[in-house]
């Protein structure tokens, strides 16, 4: 669904990509983990159209992801950032009918739409005619996946989508989250800097450093047969996320 070809990208003469070639599958969960500045949230925002590269190409379906085009791919693709990113002077159902507006949506067609996901993520009704400012941390990034979801995307991108929120609101979100990748069954691109929610989401896992992938594949692979001495650096170093994570599956 997704590929990267050759792809490099610079910010001030350091590169944040370098030679990118990776695929991302359709209806699997992908999960981009590493350190800061490795290049995770770039590649989210080229797949988005957001930055260009300096060299190679990023398809997406077979299109290149390219500025004449980026507007009508983008409504394919849903998009959700750390602490939702939620206009504050628009209520919730304000913000998650903002493009179905835009784009001539009919009134019951967009409160059918607003049910359906209510339900899905489990939104409590009442807080769809409040602002931002007026709902916990958890519910507004309910309400950002709701948004991003609104015109049912055929893939869904998430920049570390529960890095602010505390521990308790997290694991609660966290296992929601599962439960809506396995109901819709779609594409979903998901940086981390957790290898416990890496693990938890991860159908593939791509461990990245320096703009390159050291090692792509599943937990077990990374952990029994590490391609490199920084992937069990990296792994030992979260050795107690994963832990908790394994124990709570068993």
């Amino acid at each position: 669904m997704i590929q990267f070809k050759n792809v490099a990208k610079k910010y001030d003469q350091q590169y944040a990509l370098h030679s990118l070639d990776i695929a991302f599958e359709p209806g699997r969960t992908t999960v981009l983990i590493g350190p800061s500045g490795c290049g995770k949230s770039t590649i989210l925002r080229m797949i988005i159209g957001l930055i260009q590269p300096e060299s190679g190409a990023v398809f997406f379906e077979g299109t290149r992801v390219a500025s004449e085009v980026v507007l009508s791919l983008r409504r394919k693709m849903g998009y959700v950032i750390q602490e939702g990113g939620l206009f504050p002077n628009l209520t919730a159902r304000g913000n998650m009918a903002l493009m179905a507006r835009y784009l001539g949506w009919a009134h019951d067609r967009i409160e059918t739409r607003i049910g359906e996901l209510t339900e899905l993520t489990q939104f409590p009704v009442d807080g769809l005619d409040r602002f931002p400012a007026q709902l916990s941390g958890g519910q507004r990034q309910r309400v950002s996946l709701m948004r991003a979801l609104m015109l049912d995307p055929d893939v869904l991108l998430l920049d570390e989508p529960l890095g602010a929120l505390d521990p308790m609101i997290r694991a609660d979100l966290q296992v929601d989250l599962k439960r809506i990748f396995r109901t819709l069954q779609k594409t979903v691109v998901l940086v981390t800097h957790d290898m416990g929610e890496a693990a938890f989401f991860g159908d593939v896992i791509f461990l990245l450093r320096n703009g390159r992938v050291v090692q792509q594949g599943s937990l077990d692979a990374l952990v029994k047969t590490p391609a490199d001495p920084f992937v069990t650096r990296f792994i030992n170093a979260q050795r107690s996320h994963l832990e908790s994570v394994q124990g709570g599956d068993a």
